[in-house]
């Protein structure tokens, strides 16, 4: 180790960023390094619990000024200390080591590589028996500083992160690898002398600063410093709740914490506790309990908490209930716990027994949502850490995509990737050998296009019970409703691409969107074309889906419609056929019991206390006036949009785009057929198309083009949809419909019969 005489500095230690994550780097002021006679790039020894060497760089531009000293999660597990504590550093002097041992430093792994791969990736690494090290952090030397490159001669790529631990080293203290180092690496775990854990830090959880600082503040401060609460004369927090949707890294978390609080990790797996004999489950909470607190300080992780504490009042069985009633007493009981917290994981936090949500017992509840867009981008980056990404590849873009992917949807993305990566080598493979060339091996990298063949098989994990096909209707592919089309994008598109607009301006972004007018005018084609062109995730339902003939089902459908849309936000939720599913309350029609409470659901969720962020809600119906006039006002359905039979070069222009695929003589005249289909919707000029396509096989199965006499006779076949009664009913509910909604709520109820257009026999 250094000399004693040799001036030693104590510094605050702080987290680094998630890109300098295993490269050993402490970056400090360079005051301090002045005054420790250090340049950049020297080696210094960080003295807290246990020693650790670390080469010293300056500070990054936003902490010039600031005394504190940032280490990655694998220094400050090796140091001993936890972010916020305060360390000791002196300049060290690093000998050339004779031989390195190296181990995984996990059990359950095996391991087998060549040492030469390793010197290359640890070469000039300062290092003590004990460390942790990783194999990641060393692709993309070249964004390291200039003057430390000659430090870390790594190769440019390292395959995949993996944690060693550094079983010894010869001779003792700080000692770096270099070309006469012997390297060995033992195949499987072995506990170095002085064990240090560090399979999970606060570096490997991307996308969740806030909850970290929040779970930091209840479960770190009362294990590492319980004198503060002691002279507060106030009991330290006793349990933190996390929960959230699956896959969002709640049991990562709890474990992280766990490591950097240097406290035991205990861990209940929820189901794994239930016993067949009387009593059996509750030995076994107890027998949990009672080691945690002879290791304390520790961490008790009960995962899935909800299996094993749901609501007393909804289970049958005396087990379930008996198992709820010693969590409580464990929890909150005559027996005092010190330095023991116990965290909990769920994914439904309603079922859980609200005994136990309370103070005293759950402390606080805190939320691990989604991550936003910045937080994809930092677990992207911890995912392909040790991944040799080609030049191509884009995080910043990859994040901006992934909407409504959790962590273990990012995690899965980039195993795929990978996978395709693999998939390309595959043929210069000799599977006999069972071993991969090492020209086969630095050839291998990762591009964008194996990220964008992933994305196609990956997909959001909260939609996978909702998910229906991404649309892939363009705007191109949508002809005639030019004035629908612009009100949409203006009102969809717009806010869920760039939200920070409205913000700017104080104005919040219509919720909600009603398309109504005549069958076969494009409703449900608009919607399709603006959840493409907003790149939103798609949730199309009908009515029929929704309604339930079980009392309440219909209601806890829509509720978990909204909340799973929420979870995967931006989102654009598609109801077609709107006014079966609310019809006007008090009409006296159908179910009225059933269809009104799904009318004040949906009214709940739409405009009620829980806000709808970046989810849009599109319904479609050829009935207006049949739908509940409270859905009609500012706040829910914003824009009520009429998508009206096309004007003639409308109809020219949905003709170019159904005969695309079509080979037209040259004889078709496109502008004649759009001159005598007044009043034609998109789907009657559809099939317009498609029968003149039929009778040019009828006269021919080897037809090879479609002749104007074949549309001619396809117009006499054909009939417009729309009548004009029909036309000008829906186009003065067009132009009192809001006015009509109004009075409707000022007056408390009008029977829909009153706004029953003359001629709706053909609306259906």
């Amino acid at each position: 180790m250094a000399e004693t005489e040799a001036p030693t500095r104590r510094i605050q230690v702080a987290n680094s960023r998630a890109e300098d994550s295993g490269r050993g780097l402490a970056h400090m002021p360079r005051s301090m390094m002045a005054a420790l006679g250090v340049g950049e790039g020297d080696v210094v020894e960080i003295v807290g619990k246990r020693s650790t060497p670390a080469r010293a760089v300056y500070p990054y531009a936003e902490d010039e000024g600031l005394d504190v000293m940032r280490l990655d999660g694998l220094q400050r597990a090796n140091a001993g200390v936890g972010s916020g504590d305060f360390v000791e550093v002196r300049a060290a002097e690093s000998k050339p080591a004779t031989r390195v041992v190296f181990a995984p430093a996990q059990q359950n792994l095996r391991l087998q590589g060549s040492s030469a791969a390793l010197k290359r990736t640890f070469y000039n690494r300062p290092l003590v028996a004990g460390d942790i090290v990783a194999t990641a952090g060393h692709q993309r030397v070249g964004q390291m500083p200039a003057s430390i490159q000659r430090y870390m001669n790594a190769p440019a790529y390292a395959l995949q992160e993996i944690r060693l631990a550094v079983v010894s080293a010869s001779p003792k203290g700080v000692v770096h690898i270099d070309e006469d180092t012997e390297i060995e690496l033992r195949p499987e775990y072995e506990e170095p002398e002085a064990a240090r854990r560090a399979d999970v830090t606060y570096d490997d959880i991307g996308g969740m600063a806030a909850t970290i600082d929040q779970l930091r503040e209840m479960v770190e401060l009362p294990l590492r410093y319980p004198e503060l609460f002691q002279r507060l004369g106030v009991d330290p927090p006793k349990g933190v709740l996390l929960y959230g949707p699956p896959g969002t890294g709640k049991t990562r978390l709890a474990r992280a914490v766990a490591n950097e609080s240097d406290a035991q990790f205990f861990l209940i797996n929820g189901p794994e506790i239930m016993g067949s004999a009387y009593g059996e489950s509750e030995g076994r909470l107890r027998e949990v309990f009672e080691a945690a607190a002879k290791a304390a300080p520790s961490i008790v992780f009960i995962d899935e908490i909800d299996s094993i504490a749901p609501k007393r009042g909804n289970v049958q069985g005396e087990a379930e209930k008996r198992l709820v009633a010693q969590l409580l007493t464990l929890m909150d009981g005559l027996e005092a716990r010190a330095n023991l917290v116990v965290i909990a994981a769920t994914n439904r936090p309603e079922a859980i027994d609200e005994a136990l949500r309370r103070p005293g017992r759950f402390d606080r509840e805190i939320v691990v949502g989604v991550p936003d867009e910045r937080g994809r981008r930092e677990i992207l980056g911890i995912h392909t850490r040790g991944m040799p990404l080609a030049d191509g590849v884009d995080l910043a873009e990859l994040s901006r995509t992934t909407y409504g992917f959790v962590g273990a949807d990012l995690a899965a993305l980039t195993r795929e990737a990978a996978i395709e990566a693999v998939r390309r080598i595959m043929p210069q493979l000799n599977l006999e050998e069972r071993t991969v060339p090492p020209e086969v091996l630095d050839t291998l990298s990762v591009t964008r296009d194996d990220f964008l063949e992933a994305l196609k098989r990956v997909q959001p994990s909260a939609m996978r019970e909702v998910m229906v096909e991404a649309p892939r209707v363009r705007w191109e592919d949508v002809g005639g409703l030019d004035k629908a089309q612009m009100r949409l994008k203006e009102g969809v598109e717009l806010p869920l691409k760039d939200p920070d607009a409205f913000r700017r301006l104080g104005i919040r972004p219509a919720k909600g969107f009603l398309l109504y007018g005549p069958p076969g005018t494009g409703k449900t084609l608009l919607a399709k074309a603006v959840a493409r062109e907003a790149k939103a995730n798609f949730i199309a339902t009908k009515s029929s889906d929704l309604l339930s003939k079980w009392y309440g089902e219909s209601e806890q459908q829509i509720s978990r419609l909204f909340a799973r849309a929420r979870q995967v936000a931006p989102t654009v939720i598609f109801i077609d056929e709107l006014d079966s599913l609310v019809p006007a309350r008090g009409g006296g029609l159908g179910e009225p019991q059933v269809t009104e409470r799904v009318v004040n659901t949906i009214l709940a969720e739409m405009d009620g206390l829980e806000e709808l962020q970046s989810v849009v809600v599109i319904g479609a119906t050829n009935r207006p006036n049949l739908v509940d006039p409270a859905l009609l006002r500012p706040g829910r359905f914003d824009e009520l949009i009429y998508v009206g039979v096309p004007d003639k070069a409308g109809r020219r222009r949905i003709l170019d785009i159904q005969t695309e695929k079509m080979p037209l003589a040259r004889d078709v005249d496109l502008d004649q057929v759009a001159e005598r289909t007044d009043r034609f919707t998109g789907a009657d000029l559809s099939d317009v198309v498609r029968r003149a396509g039929l009778i040019a096989l009828r006269r021919s199965l080897g037809a090879r083009e479609v002749y104007m006499d074949d549309f001619t006779e396809a117009l006499t076949e054909s009939r417009a949809s729309v009548t004009a009664d029909m036309e000008k009913d829906y186009e003065q509910i067009a132009s009192r419909l809001k006015q009509d909604a109004a009075s409707m709520q000022s007056i408390g109820f009008i029977s829909p019969g009153q706004l029953t257009p003359r001629g709706p026999k053909g609306a259906d």
